[in-house]
């Protein structure tokens, strides 16, 4: 079985990456109807800390981007790190599967909960403050997820049924396929700590007043 990283491309592994695709839709999707389950003084809560959050952008003491950047990237990177582990443990593949579905409530969530605070403007801003980083964090997981499970599948088939083949070029492969994503998450990271709090302070500006309310980056 030939296991290398390109061949996790998507004319390889075109189901799988429909079935985690499909996943993190409906995670979406549920995560913007979790939106409308909440109580009232739960969605206060909410609005009170997205307003105070709009307020602090654009205002020179926002936060060090720095710290916000090392944030972002350790989140990320043990996100992946942990879907490639879950790879590795081979039992643990239905977690990834979990994992897919929980960023897509994360983002549906999010996107919902500025559309219920906004309206339509709220789709503009989710737009620059959602859709940029995850345009990046939703592939790395795809490809980290297929990696996973494509090593999974190896384990299974080729060492425990066939009792042969060599498992240190998939291995590498898997780990190399997770370093890569890791790169990735890195530029989410990056767009997250220096060019977001910018982006959203011109789009909170032109769009909303200063008491709208935004939400945090997820």
């Amino acid at each position: 079985m030939s296991f290398r990283p390109w061949n996790l491309g998507t004319r390889d592994n075109l189901n799988l990456y429909l079935f985690m695709g499909v996943l993190v839709i409906v995670g979406a999707v549920f995560g913007a109807l979790l939106v409308n389950a909440l109580t009232f003084e739960q969605q206060q809560d909410l609005a009170d800390e997205l307003g105070a959050y709009v307020g602090k952008l654009g205002s020179p003491a926002a936060g060090d981007a720095g710290a916000a950047f090392r944030e972002s990237f350790f989140f990320y990177a043990r996100w992946i790190g942990l879907i490639w582990l879950l790879g590795v443990s081979v039992i643990g593949l239905p977690i990834v599967l979990v994992l897919d579905f929980l960023k897509g409530v994360l983002i549906g969530f999010a996107v919902g909960l500025i559309v219920r605070q906004m309206a339509w403007k709220g789709l503009l801003f989710a737009a620059a403050a959602v859709a940029p980083q995850n345009a990046l964090i939703v592939p790395a997981l795809l490809v980290a997820s297929v990696s996973a499970s494509r090593f999974a599948y190896f384990i299974v088939r080729e060492r425990l049924f066939r009792r042969k083949g060599q498992l240190l070029p998939p291995f590498l492969a898997h780990m190399s396929a997770a370093l890569l994503m890791i790169l990735m998450t890195a530029c989410a990271a990056l767009y997250e700590a220096y060019v977001a709090p910018a982006l959203l302070a011109r789009v909170s500006a032109a769009l909303l007043p200063a008491s709208a309310l935004a939400v945090p980056i997820f």
